[in-house]
């Protein structure tokens, strides 16, 4: 087991809301994708075909060497003929997450909610995020506002999994 990893991320990428339309000839729409980049990993969602309001619900899982690097999430739209346009970027912040999964909370009653992290400038919540208890593990629901564009929100929730062999988060000080 490569003793430079943490654990892993469960990221799934929920869905798009109005997204900027990049497709103006094929009916105003744009084929949305999504590319997540953290480190040296770069992993894809699948394009959804002239949808400005996609739903994704996909989970893709990164492995976390480092949780002060926040994980982007760039938007694209599929273009045949060109480059593929870029419909926004979000970051996601690790940190509040991984401070409530270190508080290694036990019996709580699935859906209370353990942190609220609000949104402000060092973040792209365009609203509230709850940590919450589920099934014995603390997930985290957020909607990121993109950045570099006129218009666009996804919805995603991460997950963190201890690793047998790896570091684990119990020894960093956040």
């Amino acid at each position: 087991m490569d003793n430079s990893i943490l654990g892993l991320l469960k990221l799934r990428i929920k869905r798009g809301t109005d997204l900027a339309i990049r497709d103006a000839i094929k009916g105003r729409a744009s084929d949305p994708y999504v590319v997540v980049s953290m480190g040296d990993q770069k992993l894809k969602t699948s394009v959804k075909k002239n949808n400005c309001n996609p739903e994704w619900n996909e989970e893709r899982t990164l492995s976390i060497k480092d949780v002060t690097t926040p994980i982007r999430l760039s938007v694209y739209d599929k273009d045949t003929f060109s480059g593929d346009d870029k419909m926004g970027d979000a970051d996601i912040d690790l940190i509040p997450y991984v401070q409530c999964v270190q508080m290694r909370w036990t019996d709580l009653r699935n859906g209370t909610v353990v942190r609220i992290v609000q949104p402000d400038e060092t973040n792209c919540l365009a609203k509230d995020s709850n940590c919450i208890w589920q099934n014995e593990n603390i997930i985290q629901e957020m909607v990121l506002k993109l950045r570099n564009v006129e218009s666009g929100e996804i919805v995603v929730e991460i997950e963190w999994v201890d690793v047998i062999g790896c570091k684990g988060l119990s020894h960093l000080d956040l």
